[in-house]
């Protein structure tokens, strides 16, 4: 039967904003922890994951039709400014102004009926 391995840690990658970051290395400067890794660890294990309640943000993927100079642009941009293709995406939607609503049409006032007062 051949002998079971043990797996060793691998890493896990994700984003994290620059304010995350520097709390990481004010909370491992506190924590005399000596890496990112131990900090991370740590805020697992005091995280409460059964009553945490994320915010979720609906969304939808969608695909869109763009001429080659467009999609040459974006893809330029996107290497040029060091984020994804979406996230210009997003931000180009983003930045368009909001539609002016459409005036209501006013609808005439019905006059009142003279009621006839009985004697």
């Amino acid at each position: 039967m051949p002998s079971r391995q043990i797996k060793k840690p691998a890493p896990v990658t994700f984003d994290l904003s620059l304010d995350l970051l520097a709390k990481i290395e004010v909370c491992r400067k506190d924590l005399e922890a000596e890496t990112t890794s131990d900090v991370i660890r740590v805020a697992l294990d005091q995280f409460d994951f059964a009553g945490c309640q994320p915010e979720v943000i609906p969304h939808r993927q969608i695909s869109v039709r763009l001429n080659l100079e467009q999609r040459a642009n974006l893809k330029r941009f996107a290497r040029v400014k060091g984020v994804s293709v979406g996230e210009l995406l997003r931000m180009a939607v983003e930045s368009m102004p909001a539609p002016k609503p459409k005036a209501k049409q006013k609808k005439p006032i019905a006059k009142k009926k003279k009621t006839v007062r009985r004697k």
